[in-house]
């Protein structure tokens, strides 16, 4: 038998002596761990999330004209658009904004393609139906239904110019903003009615990142496509820059505090440990055991527990974290074998660093004060 292994069954069996301390030392560090992986996971996985959270409050960018022009080709709105990532893109609706009669009624209108503005603009309120792609049908905004006296399913008269043609309305629009008081047609549609081809206004883009990636995005971009001028939204990126702040100090201060306690637990468990075992400390001192060997015993037993405590609670953070996401976000998340080591690592840190004490104390142990009785 090596002596790592004898070295190995001594903890065991000195951990199994004392099921009832070294139960609730175990439990505590479980605990932590499950705490610290769970919450490093929902820090981890917060930005993503909270990011598309807050996709449904609008658009984040936006693309305008450079200079004093009224209008930029679509092009070249493409060619800015692709400089973003692709995979973080949940939206770009483009609109071009005019002047038409509707029933003889000067109305302003907005051209623009409504499968995008869904996906950019969730928070509107559609009282009928969506308008199907090339179908002709129109949205009209709440102030404007009011005025015109019309409700969904009714057909108005679009003219501008020479243009005049018939559509139907297939909702009502209403966000309690500015969208209330236009007309919203597909883009294509106007763009022919107006002369405008190919044209548009301004352009919405709806994208999961950070107030800095969209600074640079806007830096490249305008370099890139002088014709378009990128501005962020700023109510919407510091918004969500100050509640991710926010929520990530909160992880920071509840995992400090989680770790200092599980480091007294143990600590509290190890000295009562050593108090216990203080005739047995004194006897093998006197029978020759060095200093060494007892630290090197007690650290052991302490390293087991952070061990055996942080292999189950990264399993239980992790169920924790998948938990909280479903329930609060309603999205899974995936594993991450990088949190789970280091859940691990500092688990048996912290043990470690609690076991500090109690080691001192059982070194100091006096062989002939102790075998006496005193």
């Amino acid at each position: 038998m090596t002596k790592y292994t004898m070295y190995s069954k001594m903890i065991v069996h000195s951990l199994l002596r004392r099921r009832s301390r070294m139960f609730v030392a175990l439990l505590a560090v479980a605990i932590g761990a499950t705490v610290l992986s769970g919450l490093v996971t929902i820090y981890y996985d917060v930005p993503r999330q909270m990011g598309r959270e807050f996709r449904s409050y609008g658009a984040n960018l936006i693309l305008i004209p450079a200079g004093d022009s009224q209008v930029v080709a679509e092009t070249d709105v493409a060619r800015a658009t692709e400089l973003l990532p692709q995979e973080q893109l949940v939206g770009i609706a483009s609109y071009l904004y005019g002047r038409i009669k509707v029933n003889e009624q000067p109305i302003m209108v907005a051209g623009i393609h409504f499968q995008e503005v869904k996906k950019v603009s969730p928070f509107w309120q559609i009282r009928g139906n969506w308008p199907e792609e090339q179908a002709g049908d129109i949205l009209i905004g709440a102030e404007v239904a009011e005025l015109l006296k019309v409700e969904p399913g009714q057909s108005v008269t679009l003219a501008a110019g020479e243009s005049e043609r018939k559509a139907k309305v297939a909702g009502i629009v209403r966000t309690g903003g500015t969208e209330e008081n236009y007309i919203f047609t597909d883009l294509p549609m106007l763009q022919q009615m107006l002369n405008k081809e190919g044209q548009v206004s301004v352009t919405q883009v709806s994208v999961m990142a950070t107030e800095a990636e969209l600074t640079t995005f806007t830096k490249t971009a305008g370099d890139k496509v002088p014709a378009v001028t990128p501005r962020l939204v700023k109510r919407v990126t510091q918004s969500e820059e100050m509640v991710l702040g926010k929520l990530q100090a909160l992880v920071y201060l509840v995992t400090i505090v989680v770790l200092l306690l599980t480091l007294i637990c143990v600590a509290t468990t190890m000295m009562a440990v050593v108090a216990e075992r203080r005739k047995e400390i004194g006897l093998k001192k006197a029978l020759g055991a060095e200093n060494r060997s007892i630290v090197l015993e007690f650290l052991g037993e302490g390293l087991m527990l952070g061990l055996l405590g942080g292999l189950l609670g990264t399993v239980l953070g992790f169920f924790f974290a998948q938990s909280v996401s479903v329930n609060v976000f309603g999205r899974m998340i995936s594993f991450q074998p990088l949190i789970a080591c280091m859940a691990l690592i500092v688990s048996i840190m912290v043990t470690g660093v609690a076991c500090l004490i109690p080691v001192k104390t059982a070194t100091s142990v006096e062989p002939a004060i102790v075998l006496r009785g005193e």
